[in-house]
């Protein structure tokens, strides 16, 4: 995985979102054992309390999962990865709408655009149906 950090947010708050998005995109498969924290940590550039910290945060929010002695595991529960890709998604549209908002771009002007991008020859709707 290849990690990559900004100034604008708390690195252990980066960290859950790579991780998530890690997740959901399927780099991490259901049930599939996560490295150590030390790994994690080492690979990603990062103190392990940091990674620690953010793993402790997926587990709260249940898309991770400890077994006492065998490590972390990704959540097999198929509508709690749906949901956290869905949560994703919503973000990013949010953003979105307010970057061209801040355009000038009415929404209805916004989809015309998209309907005219994914129009475009080579994007597809992703069986979006737009």
């Amino acid at each position: 995985m290849k990690w990559e950090f900004s100034n604008d947010a708390p690195i252990y708050a980066q960290l859950i979102l790579q991780i998530k998005v890690g997740i959901v995109s399927g780099t991490f498969s259901p049930g599939e054992r996560l490295p150590s924290v030390r790994d994690l940590a080492m690979e990603a550039g990062v103190n392990p309390n940091t990674m620690q910290r953010a793993l402790t945060e997926l587990e709260r929010d249940g898309l991770v999962y400890s077994q006492r002695t065998a490590g972390r595991f990704v959540t097999e529960d198929q509508s709690m990865i749906d949901t956290a890709k869905r949560g994703l998604a919503e973000r990013h549209i949010q953003d979105f709408l307010a970057a061209m908002g801040q355009l000038g771009y009415k929404r209805e002007e916004i989809v015309a655009l998209l309907r005219q991008e994914t129009g475009k020859e080579g994007i597809t709707d992703g069986g979006a149906g737009m």
